[in-house]
């Protein structure tokens, strides 16, 4: 009997055992798995750091590439209307000279030939500086518009970030809802207000995108026109009048974004913004962003 009971004490431990070396194995296995897809990640996140640094570099080197060109430009213009005023004065000078060299006097004709050998060479100068600014304007325009390209590639970048980030994206034009939440509720039950406020928003998010309404109007400021809300416009007196400021602010606000940044088509457009300044985010100001954020993810992985 003992060693009957000996021998089923060691086949239990036997396959304790194999089942101890198979949970080990699935362990190892598991470990192996996961140092893996951390290599693969860390690899993954290696790529992304290396494309955020090339990013921030290019812009660097765009955005002092455009500001080259722009001095460039502004001084080869400059260049080129001094030239012109020198040609004008040459074509004077030359009329007199040919008024005064009609009684055959040999010497002023000698000047005049010179005169008009000068303006020859001064005109083949502004030929060649007008054919070099055009160049430059057309660098210049390539230039805008690489760095649209680069804007569009920080905004893609940036979208899904909260705003309660210095920087991220903004929808220009995108309605408030929360004002139209209060003002329903002043009005209606809390089960009533949320449906008459998603049936207002939705009214004034169709009055916002069309096109024949053009609730604005011109005026000169400093000697300069630019477009303001028109107060006596109809709609907004009534909206005004039924809901009252906050919700008349949001509708105008919004329409003042559109307005400012896609008035031709009047559709909510996503634009990089600094919500801690509320203004329009530079490029440079999206790129030490990114850069910031690198490093804080840098510093923690390590």
């Amino acid at each position: 009997m003992q060693l009957e009971a000996q021998k089923k004490e060691l086949e239990k431990r036997e396959k304790e055992l194999e089942k101890r070396k198979a949970q080990n194995e699935s362990e190892r296995r598991k470990i192996y798995n996961e140092k893996k897809m951390n290599m693969k990640a860390t690899i993954e996140q290696k790529k992304a750091d290396e494309n955020v640094l090339r990013l921030a570099e290019d812009q660097r080197r765009e955005k002092e590439n455009l500001h080259k060109r722009i001095i460039e430009l502004e001084r080869k213009l400059d260049a080129k209307q001094a030239l012109e005023l020198e040609i004008e004065r040459m074509r004077g000078a030359l009329q007199v000279m040919k008024h005064m060299g009609e009684n055959g006097d040999m010497d002023m004709k000698i000047k005049m030939d010179e005169i008009q050998e000068e303006l020859k060479e001064k005109e083949e100068e502004l030929d060649d500086l007008e054919a070099l600014n055009q160049a430059l304007v057309v660098k210049e325009r390539k230039s805008n518009d690489e760095l649209q390209e680069a804007r569009k590639e920080l905004i893609s970048y940036f979208k899904g970030r909260s705003g309660r980030a210095f920087i991220a994206v903004k929808q220009m034009g995108d309605l408030d809802t929360k004002p139209f939440q209060k003002a329903m509720k002043r009005k209606y039950s809390e089960e009533e207000a949320n449906e008459k406020a998603l049936e207002w928003c939705s009214l004034w998010e169709q009055n916002l995108t069309d096109s024949s309404w053009h609730p604005f109007k011109v005026i000169t400021d400093k000697g300069n026109c630019k477009e303001i809300i028109d107060e006596e416009d109809e709609r907004l007196k009534d909206l005004q009048n039924e809901y009252g400021d906050e919700v008349y602010m949001a509708v105008t606000d919004a329409l003042k974004e559109m307005n400012e940044y896609n008035p031709s088509g009047r559709y909510v457009v996503s634009e990089l913004w600094n919500f801690k300044e509320g203004r329009k985010a530079t490029l440079r100001e999206g790129v030490e962003d990114i850069l910031k954020q690198w490093r804080l993810h840098k510093r923690k992985r390590t």
